[in-house]
């Protein structure tokens, strides 16, 4: 690749961002102050990824109101070849139609001092090369011509076959037809494993393939950070957002043959399906519902055609988010569990070694039965102390990611690197299932992999009553001399209240340090917060007062099971007697795509997961808080501690 074009900075300043696509070509130097964590929604909005995946599509809306001076087709018309990022470059979202976006928009490199885990394995299996060095950028400037293919040389062996093979899907042919043997050790040796690592040693592949003789063989004795083996995948998923992109990637790749395992498999309308709701703002119905129920149509006619189960407002299978309904059905303890969204580590709660992966990576799964991993290096969190009834998980999660260590990814030592947390402890004891799944979910706010919790009562009694079987041969608790990255000790009375300022989960602050902050918006839904145990949260801070008048809260439930629990408690009646909007169960707010999307002039307080700019379907900056703190800020008009009430 010679440089013909030009050279895109995210940097800090929306100043220079807007300089260059006026004209100016900057030349900066490796310790520029660049962008942190340039996310998925950023580089294609929740609205554009309604239109399609392909680039055609989706190059023009590339960067689209990015630092709020990018213009729609700005980066494909200005010519830009090179883009150049900071820390944490692709943070967010699993949709591997951020990586189509910038091949649409032009861009066939990229650069950043670090990259994060499923954008960049979708940059692998997609086929686009990047690259941490950033004096490439030098190089490129000097004419010189780079064999940017040669990028994949320096990557781990598997990444390098991958490219080398011309993509994932070639790759998963190339397994069926027994062209693949396993590139790492099967005789391993034992030794001390955390959970993860057990995980991943039992369910990686040893060998042989489907057909032939007794088919694949699976578990080997040990796994090391680092090591990139194929792991049996327990359950699989995908919603409309991307179910579109998996199937017609798997029928151009392996044709309309059976996926392995259906009973394992199941697509999800959960996305879509609050955009017509009444409270939601024209604009939004008039540029989403249409395209958005053609992306459904397709997942709906793949569904009936391969077989898989699909859940949904009017299907056979109960609708509502996606990853609170994997927790209560279908994710079991030591399974590998993968979604087509980021927010899949909701059943690390079950002990299950769950994490996110983006439409290729699906379309492999669903018909190998595997799942590439980059076995992680693992913190080891020990919680204890008392919550004393009002810290939540929420603002746990939220102190931890916010955390230098985590924020600044001082556990990375290499550009493919990944990490988790490992939540053990005495202090879990007192959170059940739905609270602590808020801790696995967002641990991926955090840069990291997943979050998965070891065995503990509080998932043992989920289990027994939810699933009416205690699954204790299937827990994986770590071996006592394991090997941890850090371990990290809290005491749940050093935690403060806390909140994330807008723009990234990882921006901690305590409440007590923005309670001057006002509120006109309040919501509390999506699989961090709509569960039964953060709607009951919420109402009994409610009960007995009032929302202050100019303040709007929507409250959408995270599933039908939960919706029919909300209504039977008397705590859905709660909401309704305070004028709160109650839509049904869906994760529309999270992603602009149903009630609760900010108007214009509003601060929203969210207990959502994510809070990047414009996410929620519009600009107003948006703070994440635990329910409690987003009902006793409906009440007072401000960020408030419910104690205070």
């Amino acid at each position: 690749m010679k440089l013909r074009g030009r050279i895109l900075y995210l940097t800090e300043d929306p100043n220079q961002i807007a300089a260059q696509f006026g004209g100016t070509d900057l030349r900066l130097s490796a310790d520029a102050d660049m962008h942190y964590g340039v996310n998925t929604d950023a580089m294609i909005s929740g609205r554009a990824c309604t239109l399609g995946y392909t680039p055609t599509i989706l190059g023009p809306y590339f960067l689209e109101n990015f630092k709020e001076t990018v213009a729609k087709d700005d980066v494909r018309t200005g010519g830009f070849q090179v883009i150049v990022g900071g820390d944490a470059y692709g943070s967010g979202s699993s949709r591997e139609v951020a990586v189509v976006a910038h091949q649409g928009a032009g861009i066939e490199l990229v650069i950043a001092r670090s990259f994060q885990r499923i954008f960049q394995e979708n940059m692998v299996y997609a086929g686009m090369p990047f690259t941490t060095d950033y004096g490439v950028v030098d190089r490129l400037r000097a004419g010189e011509d780079i064999d940017v293919v040669a990028f994949f040389d320096e990557l781990p062996p598997f990444f390098n076959q991958v490219a080398s093979i011309g993509g994932l899907l070639p790759y998963g042919n190339a397994w069926l037809t027994g062209k693949v043997d396993p590139w790492y050790e099967t005789e391993t040796e034992a030794r001390p494993l955390n959970v993860v690592e057990k995980i991943c040693a039992a369910r990686a592949w040893a060998g042989g393939r489907p057909g032939v003789g007794d088919g694949p063989k699976f578990g080997i004795s040990s796994v090391a950070p680092g090591d990139q083996v194929l792991c049996r995948a327990g359950f699989r998923g995908m919603h409309e957002y991307t179910a579109g992109m998996v199937m017609a990637l798997y029928e151009e790749a392996f044709g309309r043959v059976p996926v392995q395992d259906p009973d394992q498999c199941a697509a999800f309308e959960d996305h879509f399906v609050l955009i017509d709701e009444p409270t939601v703002p024209d604009a939004v119905k008039a540029a989403r519902l249409g395209p958005a129920r053609q992306l459904a149509a397709e997942m709906e006619q793949a569904c009936t055609h391969h077989g898989i189960r699909l859940h949904g407002p009017g299907r056979d299978h109960q609708a509502g988010v996606c990853h609170r309904i994997v927790v209560e059905e279908y994710a079991r303890p030591g399974d590998v569990v993968v979604l087509t969204d980021s927010h899949s580590p909701t059943a690390g709660v079950l002990n299950a070694f769950a994490f996110g992966v983006g439409s290729t990576a699906m379309a492999f799964a669903l018909r190998t039965g595997l799942i590439p991993v980059t076995v992680p290096k693992v913190v080891r969190v020990v919680v204890s102390g008392d919550a004393k009834g009002v810290l939540s998980p929420k603002d746990l999660v939220l102190h931890l990611i916010g955390d230098p260590y985590f924020r600044e990814e001082h556990w990375r030592t290499g550009p493919t690197d990944t990490c988790v947390i490992q939540l053990g402890g005495p202090g879990l004891d007192q959170w059940n299932v739905d609270e602590l799944s808020v801790i696995t979910n967002m641990t991926v706010e955090g840069g990291l992999m997943t979050g998965i919790v070891e065995p503990c009562e509080p998932l043992r009694d989920f289990l027994r009553e939810r699933r009416g079987v205690d699954y204790a041969d299937w827990m994986f608790a770590p071996d006592e001399n394991a090997h941890y990255e850090r371990v990290i000790e809290v005491d749940l009375d050093d935690v403060p209240l806390t909140v994330a300022t807008p723009g990234d989960s990882r921006n901690r602050m305590s409440l007590e340090a923005a309670s001057d902050i006002e509120i006109h918006n309040v919501v509390i839904a999506s699989c961090t917060g709509g569960s039964i145990s953060d709607l009951r949260a919420a109402a009994d801070v409610l009960r007995g007062h009032r929302i202050r008048e100019g303040v709007r809260v929507t409250v959408t439930p995270s599933s039908e099971v939960v919706a029919r629990e909300a209504e039977e408690a008397g705590i859905l009646d709660i909401f309704r007697g305070l004028g709160a909007v109650i839509s049904p169960p869906g994760c529309g707010s999270c992603i602009g795509n149903g009630p609760g999307v900010p108007l214009p002039g509003e601060t929203t307080a969210s207990t959502t997961n994510r809070n990047f700019d414009r996410r929620m379907g519009a600009p107003g900056p948006v703070y994440l808080v635990s329910p409690a703190v987003a009902a006793a800020s409906a009440i007072t008009g401000r960020l408030t501690d419910p104690r205070h009430l």
